[in-house]
């Protein structure tokens, strides 16, 4: 079961409470850029991003936000660090929410004008600690990077923020390691009721970093933590999207789309089945229904099983069989099996 937390608006999303988790990214360019930070927003949006953020390295990169968000439909947080004019720029020009660490901005007084300032146009802070950016006198009394000193370093920050009334806080503790993660997240979640943005940081490249990820996040998952969640690759932003995606479709947590399933080939696949299942994930990417699609390589064992699932197609010598919920329904052509199974989808 899920862990109740607070709901709180980001712009048209909502995060937290039982609300569906969300996956966010991130864009590669400095915002300066518009015509590029807006077109790979959009590449964002297509794939199914809910939230963007965009770091903030200038002044001259918080003019353009306002730009940005204007030719864009998903919400938008500025990632602010050390600068508080930056930070108070970007909600002039109406991001809907912020990540920074309240430490690390200055003076109280520079805190307290960004919370103001926050209150007034309803933006949300995220919280965000990492391992490897943890304050001195926490690494001094700890020894290293612990969980313990990550959710000690996170409820500072988070306390700043409720001195001053202040509670649209989204809360995030990242490191690289899968493990420290983990058990950073598990201990947070048990001391506080903000939504938790969950990811590994710095996860690694598409492929190695797509299994960190989906071992790190599934595992927090599975235990009701999380509210919205990143998938951090070097590499095109949209992938991180499309993992993310994938990882909350496996765990049932999203339900509006086309799940599919497809057996490991063995010495009775006749049919090329690789090629098969991957056209199948690609034609069916955009099918907005909750249905399960199987494709396996041979009609002797693959309807009995993938009975449980909705729909699906076996390889033959010279034909396809198309079951639903484990029944032989009729014999199909190769050469029409996709387009026969996509008629049958659609009239489901």
């Amino acid at each position: 079961m899920r862990k109740k937390t607070k709901d709180v608006q980001l712009g048209s999303v909502k995060i937290g409470g039982e609300n569906p988790v969300s996956v966010q990214s991130m864009t590669t360019f400095d915002p300066v850029h518009v015509e590029d930070t807006v077109k790979q927003i959009k590449e964002l949006e297509a794939v199914g991003c809910d939230i963007v953020r965009v770091a903030v390295p200038t002044i001259e990169s918080a003019y353009q936000l306002a730009n940005i968000k204007s030719q864009i439909s998903i919400p938008l947080v500025a990632d602010i660090h050390f600068n508080y004019k930056l930070a108070l720029e970007a909600i002039e020009q109406n991001v809907d929410g912020l990540r920074l660490n309240p430490g690390n901005i200055g003076s109280d007084s520079r805190v307290k004008e960004i919370v103001l300032a926050a209150k007034e146009k309803n933006v949300p802070i995220r919280v965000g600690v990492n391992a490897g950016s943890l304050e001195k006198e926490l690494l001094a009394k700890y020894g290293t990077p612990t969980a313990e000193a990550m959710v000690e370093s996170a409820i500072r920050q988070v306390s700043i923020l409720e001195k001053l009334n202040y509670d649209k806080i989204i809360i995030s503790l990242k490191a690289s390691d899968i493990k420290l993660t983990t058990k950073a997240c598990e201990i947070i979640s048990n001391k506080v009721d903000y939504p938790l943005h969950i990811g590994v940081t710095e996860a690694g490249t598409t492929w190695s970093g797509t299994i960190k990820s989906s071992i790190g996040m599934g595992n927090l998952l599975l235990q009701g933590i999380g509210d919205t969640i990143r998938v951090s690759l070097t590499g095109n932003p949209v992938e991180e999207v499309k993992v993310g995606r994938q990882i909350l479709k496996s765990l049932g947590l999203i339900k509006d789309e086309i799940t599919m399933i497809s057996c490991p080939t063995c010495g009775r696949c006749t049919v090329d089945l690789i090629s098969l299942a991957n056209e199948t994930e690609q034609r069916f990417s955009n099918i907005k229904k909750p249905v399960k699609v199987a494709i396996m390589g041979c009609s002797v064992n693959g309807p009995g099983e993938a009975k449980d699932a909705d729909i699906g197609i076996a390889g033959g010598v010279s034909n396809y069989t198309l079951f639903k919920n484990g029944k032989l329904v009729k014999k199909i052509d190769k050469d029409k099996a996709l387009n026969v199974l996509l008629d049958e989808i659609e009239k489901m």
